[in-house]
């Protein structure tokens, strides 16, 4: 099949017909800010973090697909302080304090926020009172960190083929949910996919906490994104010979 030429911030971007923005443009070295999105499984667009501005509507670039001659907008100042208001909003939503989380440093909302240019949120802080889930012998499960943005439920359903995880209520009362009354009444296991997916601190595996000092955590030397963004700088000039 033939492939498929579009723009990004005005660079050409080659594709293959049936690939999203979002894998087009990590193919060709530019980064998208995403959070609900993560490998091997089919893009749901459910936090918007991804979102850009293509052919002057604003869709997320996880689930949309490309086109022939397609302009995507997606470093500009106007989706810069869009998805600064989509992070904030999770962060007030939740409880994170990122300066005793044990997924400091590796966690990917921090990250993003740090991207962003997010130093302090500019909504006021909801401090709900949610409760953690410490029954199970290595794995724990503090809703306080969960963002909703339903990794777990698609890793465990679609990787791990369990569906341990689901949604239960909505707006401000939605929470995940185990397929037992606790962790340990449920099927998970520490080694489970669904565990490593949680962007957060949310679901962490017992007892590793803190094993990785500060300075060689993953993001404390390089932003988030820096490892789509060096495949761009390691591509060959164009010959003009």
């Amino acid at each position: 099949m033939s492939g498929i030429t579009f723009t990004i911030d005005g660079v050409e971007v080659p594709g293959k017909p049936g690939q999203t923005i979002l894998k087009a443009a990590r193919n060709a070295g530019i980064y998208i800010p995403n959070l609900c999105a993560y490998k091997d499984l089919l893009p749901r667009g459910s936090c918007r973090v991804c979102s850009v501005r293509c052919n002057g509507r604003i869709l997320a670039a996880c689930v949309q697909t490309i086109s022939e001659g397609m302009v995507v907008e997606n470093d500009t100042a106007e989706l810069k302080e869009y998805r600064r208001s989509i992070l904030d909003m999770l962060f007030v939503e939740g409880n994170h304090f990122c300066m005793f989380c044990e997924k400091s440093g590796m966690c990917e909302l921090q990250a993003l926020a740090y991207r962003c240019g997010i130093t302090a949120p500019q909504f006021p802080l909801l401090n709900p009172d949610r409760e953690i889930d410490l029954s199970h012998p290595d794995v724990y499960l503090d809703h306080n960190r969960c963002i909703l943005c339903g990794r777990c439920v698609r890793v465990s359903r679609d990787l791990d083929h369990k569906a341990i995880f689901d949604f239960v209520g909505r707006g401000h009362r939605k929470r995940l949910h185990v397929n037992g009354e606790a962790l340990v009444q449920s099927d998970v296991n520490v080694a489970d996919a669904a565990i490593a997916a949680c962007p957060v601190g949310a679901l962490m595996r017992k007892r590793v906490g803190y094993r990785v000092p500060v300075g060689k955590r993953r993001f404390d030397h390089e932003p988030i994104g820096s490892d789509i963004e060096k495949k761009a700088r390691k591509q060959p000039e164009p010959s003009h010979s």
